[in-house]
């Protein structure tokens, strides 16, 4: 039986979390959820279904970006494995320091969220309109790394 796919309409839940963050920063807490759900997935053995299926990031670049983007294929280099752990160990460094930063404050640690979630989307949105929609799907460290998990 095929997994059905919810990235016509997940989006949502990625233009709610920005609404609600930008209304009260705590909310940014819930782009943990983004984080731990593909994690969640690779090691109950599913692979990476969260991006194939789930992904609120990739349903938002996907639909919304098809009719503006210039549809030129990501070059072959930025999809070396050599990248995407220079990106994947940059992102990760950032986000610890962020909450290194934050102390115990959960405000603090909600903006470092919203940061994370918000600076990814902005690449994302960039590549997707140079490149294919989904490009940073592609690239996204959240993807690779349930990928070395299986």
């Amino acid at each position: 039986m095929k997994k059905k796919s919810y990235l016509n309409w997940s989006w949502i839940f990625m233009i709610a979390f920005i609404v609600l963050s930008i209304l009260d920063m705590r909310f940014g807490l819930l782009g943990l959820i983004c984080m731990t759900v593909p994690i969640y997935h690779a090691l109950r053995g599913r692979g990476k279904i969260h991006c194939s299926h789930y992904c609120p990031r990739g349903s938002l670049l996907g639909n919304f970006l098809k009719n503006m983007s210039l549809g030129n294929n990501l070059p072959p280099y930025i999809k070396q494995k050599n990248i995407k752990n220079i990106l994947l160990g940059f992102m990760l460094a950032m986000f610890s320091i962020s909450l290194v930063r934050a102390g115990l404050n959960l405000d603090r640690i909600a903006l470092a969220v919203f940061r994370m979630m918000m600076s990814s989307l902005a690449i994302g949105i960039i590549m997707g309109i140079v490149y294919k929609p989904r490009s940073w799907c592609q690239i996204c460290p959240m993807g690779y790394a349930t990928g070395l998990l299986k």
